[in-house]
């Protein structure tokens, strides 16, 4: 059972200050200043309160009563609801119980934020030849800071570069977890930011907690992540449906399209007529990813895209609408088998895991994923990394949740050595 009492740490002639200190159990015991300071003299090591023999004392004596109530109810509330019991915790309710305003110490974590969003246009980008944070990494700062503010409001403090220690990490991923519900690759990685946000600080020479640098970010397991595509078979089902209204036609191109380049919704959506180049007449797909900046030139393949390219090119659309419309394609084209999947509750803005129609899991970050799958194994996978903009194997494979396949890389190997002979 948890205990608690009263202290101070020195007998010199001097004021010193009043401790608390909070036993919860055996080997756990927390300490931090009350706020209060008193004369050695005035003190009563017997009942480890003040001495009642002047009214300064007694009113000290009725505030240290008055905080050991209040951190009694908090330590049950904490309990109850799983919170992380730390010396920051404890500080933060002995604030909490006089109303005190935290001593600002250091640098504001949601500044050096503020810092990084204010200069992301000329920011050097680690191993890249250019500048400037790209549209989507600077709204993720932006949800980091916000995802920062809600925590101090949760801890009723201000996070400072110097606080970013194991225990306040661990809150943070218990609070991103459990109280607001996040996905585990959502998490993952508001830590991932967290950590880029520290180091930067550090480069910049300013007092930060070391401790960034040991952060770890997390993600699901491959057993854990659900990735739904669109086989050849169910393409051509899409395909060969006859839609009833024009924004479900128009949407219904965007989704064979997207299947068939392969990359991110934003891309897809940003296509013209100025992206088409041939080559021999080979119809060629130009385009500057806006996540990586990388160029990349996609083949056109497919007849019917192309033609759907050169003579029936899709309206503009948002990535809104599109996810909407392409769910109603695919019912309308019997793309229902039942899957395991996430989906969006409107209750709790959180996906929902549960067993769902395959038309209600397709997204438009499922035409990209479709892509690398279907080709997989068809194609030398460097080839396709070529198309998709991956740097890595690793992260290509993880992407479509494949492990790599030595006996088949060597088939592969021993068909392309066939036709090296045969030409």
């Amino acid at each position: 059972m948890a205990s608690l009492k009263f202290r101070i740490k020195s007998s010199t002639k001097k004021e010193v200050s009043i401790y608390v200190r909070l036993s919860i159990s055996r080997d756990r015991l927390l300490e931090v200043k009350s706020g209060f300071s008193i004369h050695p003299d005035s003190w009563s090591t017997s009942s480890n309160f003040p001495k009642q023999n002047s009214t300064t004392n007694k009113l000290i004596y009725k505030e240290l009563k008055k905080l050991e109530s209040f951190v009694f109810e908090a330590f049950n509330q904490a309990q109850a609801t799983g919170e992380v019991l730390d010396r920051l915790w404890l500080e933060t309710v002995v604030l909490d119980c006089f109303g005190r305003v935290p001593e600002k110490k250091g640098y504001d974590l949601k500044d050096h934020i503020q810092y990084i969003i204010d200069n992301a246009k000329t920011r050097k980008i680690s191993g890249q030849n250019r500048v400037g944070l790209s549209t989507s990494r600077i709204k993720s700062y932006y949800t980091f800071k916000k995802n920062i503010e809600d925590f101090e409001k949760y801890l009723k403090s201000t996070i400072q570069l110097t606080d970013i220690n194991a225990a306040l990490v661990e809150k943070y991923k218990t609070w991103l977890l459990d109280k607001k519900g996040y996905s585990v690759n959502y998490a993952g990685k508001q830590l991932d930011n967290m950590r880029a946000v520290g180091k930067d600080a550090i480069r910049l020479n300013i007092p930060t907690n070391l401790y960034v640098h040991q952060i770890e970010s997390f993600s699901e397991t491959n057993e854990n992540r659900h990735i739904v595509t669109l086989s050849p078979k169910e393409l051509k089902k899409i395909s060969e449906t006859i839609m009833p209204s024009a924004y479900l036609a128009n949407a219904k191109k965007w989704l064979l399209i997207g299947c068939e380049i392969g990359q991110r919704a934003s891309d897809l959506l940003s296509l013209t007529s100025n992206n088409l180049r041939y080559v021999d007449n080979h119809l060629f797909v130009d385009m500057t990813q806006q996540k990586t900046h990388k160029n990349v030139t996609i083949p056109i393949a497919s007849n019917e895209i192309r033609e759907m390219l050169e003579n029936d090119f899709p309206s503009p659309i948002s990535s809104q609408k599109l996810n909407k419309y392409i769910k109603t394609v695919c019912e309308l084209a019997a793309i229902n088998e039942t899957l395991e999947g996430k989906i969006m509750d409107k209750d709790t803005n959180r996906k929902l895991l549960g067993m769902y129609p395959k038309y209600e899991l397709i997204t438009s970050h499922s035409f990209r994923r479709s892509f690398a799958t279907n080709y997989y194994k068809k194609i030398p996978t460097p080839i396709l990394m070529t198309i998709t903009g991956h740097g890595k194997e690793t992260v290509f494979l993880k992407y479509i949740n494949k492990q790599a396949d030595k006996d088949e890389n060597a088939k592969l190997f021993l068909k392309y050595y066939g036709q090296l002979n045969n030409d």
